[in-house]
């Protein structure tokens, strides 16, 4: 059986999150899910991390349980430093080994930043010396820059980030193994760089409440330790790390170029064309991840590089019942249809990507399942996100897909 892992989620205890991201609900959540393992997110704040030391159990090399749900100790950090001219903003995230090793860590970054204003800390320290402070503590401690290529706070952000990696890690390069491809991109987008190809591509959900865990999520062969999970990631091991299941990355809220306050959502070559200003009020607009990767890419589209990480796109099921429906995700009608899919057919990772169609509609209404099997089959169009906007998701029916003629 797979084993699915959504490693970045965050805590109550960061800005902009559900009351409800504490250990119960997410571990409600992961079993309506099917997801095996979720990162704690926020072990640097000082009250999240009294409540992991109290109800998580060691289960394994690493690895800690709460209501038959396991996690492994993560946190994102926003590290904030001088490089190539001007002042980075990179988010990264953290991975350690136990509890004793993330008390020993947030000791030594509480002189860099408030540990306890933010779950998600802003911390006075470049990327590479973060990497030192976690291998003081921990010598399988690692960090995975996260959300690579969000305009905001990421690796290679059109606001705030480098064209090359090696620019942000000049020293401990080495030391980085994996990066996150965060919602607007997709492993297929990275493949058009060729120096992103030693790296293991994972994708995770970034979380801000219980319903948006698995949003993407990693599947490996087996249920692994912390050690496996590191050497996997480290090795690139495709016998173990399978997929990587993802939004379609139109929808995440970066993809285009635009600029939300006058709702102009513009692809790349036109917001090139127009010298990236706002054809409506001629400001700057937030350049988008698709208009990044065209800059730094050296590969075309389509590109496959060898020893590739494969991955599975799809909706969240909740956005499925929605847009049949027609009503808002967080509805009622919505999430009691949803609790009843997955309490009387399968968890949603199953009834999503492996569960025989005939079953789903012998007991999905007709409608659901109708939708369910044209998102398995890419019977899916989507307005790109931009500028903080979500992209909009359409499924199409069956008939609307133009059919092949004999002739």
């Amino acid at each position: 059986m797979s084993f699915i892992a959504d490693f970045h989620i965050h805590s109550k205890y960061s800005r902009a999150t559900s009351l409800n991201m504490d250990l119960e609900h997410l571990a409600r959540s992961a079993r309506e899910k099917g997801i095996s393992l979720v990162g704690t997110g926020d072990f640097t704040h000082p009250v999240w991390f009294q409540e992991l030391k109290k109800k998580l159990q060691p289960v394994a090399d690493g690895i800690y349980a709460y209501q038959g749900l396991r996690f492994i100790l993560t946190a994102e950090v926003c590290n904030i430093f001088p490089s190539c001219n001007s002042i980075k903003r990179i988010h990264n995230v953290i991975f350690l080994p136990d509890l004793e090793a993330a008390e020993r860590l947030s000791l030594k970054l509480a002189a860099y930043g408030s540990l306890g204003s933010d779950g998600r800390p802003m911390l006075q320290l470049s990327a590479d010396d973060l990497i030192g402070r976690v291998k003081d503590v921990a010598e399988f401690g690692f960090v995975v820059p996260a959300h690579i290529w969000t305009p905001h706070f990421s690796l290679f952000g059109s606001n705030s980030g480098f064209n090359r990696i090696e620019d942000c890690f000049p020293k401990r390069l080495s030391e980085v193994f994996a990066l996150e491809t965060g919602l607007s991109s997709d492993p297929a987008m990275n493949w058009r760089l060729s120096g992103l190809d030693a790296y293991s591509l994972i994708s995770n959900s970034d979380a801000h409440s219980p319903a948006k865990i698995g949003r993407e999520v990693n599947v490996f062969s087996e249920a692994l330790n912390y050690r496996e999970i590191f050497d996997v990631l480290k090795t690139k091991d495709k016998k173990r790390f399978l997929y990587t299941v993802e939004y379609f990355p139109e929808e995440g809220k970066y993809h285009y170029d635009g600029h939300r306050a006058c709702k102009s959502s513009i692809p790349p070559e036109k917001a090139i064309a127009n010298k990236n200003l706002c054809p409506v009020c001629g400001r700057k607009v937030t350049v988008g991840v698709l208009h990044r990767v065209l800059e730094l890419a050296d590969r075309p589209e389509g590109a496959v590089p060898e020893n590739s990480i494969p991955f599975q796109r799809m909706v969240p099921l909740d956005q499925i019942i929605a847009f049949v429906l027609k009503r808002p995700v967080d509805s009622p009608v919505v999430k009691e249809k949803y609790q009843k899919l997955v309490r009387n057919l399968a968890p949603e990772f199953e009834i999503l990507l492996s569960l025989p169609e005939s079953e789903i509609e012998s007991k999905a209404e007709p409608e659901i399942a109708a939708a369910i099997i044209s998102v398995r089959r890419g019977r899916v169009k989507v307005e790109p996100g931009y500028d903080g906007e979500f992209g909009k998701v359409e499924i199409m029916p069956e008939s609307a897909v133009k059919q092949p003629t004999l002739f």
